[in-house]
């Protein structure tokens, strides 16, 4: 299976694509041909990308939507039928981060990371499905390697990319018979601002964000290799070795997969 219109000109909407990951797929789609929806919170970094686009010939909406605001991401939606008039991709990319072993963090980190990652993908995912149904589209969820596997003082994060799978796992088997395809991605740590932005125990910005698990992916690589799976239309798109590894081997020896990750991420861990 093939992504809807394979040789471009789709109308792809892209959440949290004012940077990192979320900017480097709006890139890698317009690169193909395809007209960019580019919604994030922040409004001047989402016009910064439209203005690199329209340089390149691309055609990109900028629109603020706050995925959290059901409301809003309605409104998106609706924004970008009416300026392209179609709708055949839609990636659900915002999210946020949190790092603080689970004694240390205050319930309401949890919320907003929910709130951020999960719920707003079924919000955007809500107000875009008749359209995608329409085109016989495709709907992406950006996961990670914490939606398959544990890691330690991610309590919140693992639990709303561990939702992000159970939900469009279970939207598949009712939207394949009409068409819509349901991809979920999970790359390895790649190198965005989601570490750098990530909430400490408190709700409050980390007093450090080091990273201490190898060489991350560069987020214009990891774009290249998610396009490649959603073009061959994969439901699982595990990007990069630590992912593939990670798949495995926490499957095949969960014991062994818990101790080498604390070691792998020990130095990571924000204490009380």
């Amino acid at each position: 299976m093939k992504l809807p219109r394979a040789s471009g000109g789709r109308v792809v909407v892209v959440t949290g694509a004012g940077s990192g990951l979320g900017r480097a797929l709006a890139m890698r789609f317009a690169a193909a041909g395809d007209r960019i929806a580019a919604l994030d919170v922040d409004e001047a970094a989402v016009v910064a990308l439209r203005e690199e686009l329209g340089g390149a010939s691309a055609e990109c909406l900028a629109l603020r939507c706050d995925v959290t605001d059901p409301a809003a991401c309605r409104r998106a939606i609706a924004a970008t039928v009416e300026r392209f008039g179609a709708l055949d991709v839609l990636v659900n990319n915002a999210g946020i981060s949190h790092r603080s072993p689970f004694a240390a963090t205050h319930p309401d980190v949890i919320r907003r990371v929910m709130d951020v990652n999960f719920h707003g993908a079924v919000h955007c995912t809500h107000a875009a499905l008749p359209q995608l149904v329409a085109s016989r589209g495709l709907v992406v969820a950006i996961s990670s390697v914490a939606g398959y596997t544990p890691l330690v003082a991610r309590t919140g994060y693992a639990a709303s990319k561990h939702a992000l799978h159970g939900f469009f796992d279970s939207l598949r088997s009712e939207v394949e018979p009409q068409g819509v395809g349901v991809s979920i991605v999970c790359p390895s740590f790649v190198a965005t601002g989601i570490d750098r932005s990530a909430l400490g125990g408190d709700g409050g910005p980390l007093a450090s964000a080091k990273i201490t698990v190898g060489r991350p992916l560069a987020p214009a690589e990891a774009a290249e290799r998610i396009y490649a799976g959603l073009a061959r239309r994969e439901r699982l798109v595990l990007v990069g070795r630590t992912a593939r590894q990670a798949w495995w081997l926490s499957r095949v020896a969960p014991r062994l997969y818990d101790l080498v990750m604390r070691r792998r991420l020990a130095g990571e861990v924000e204490r009380p």
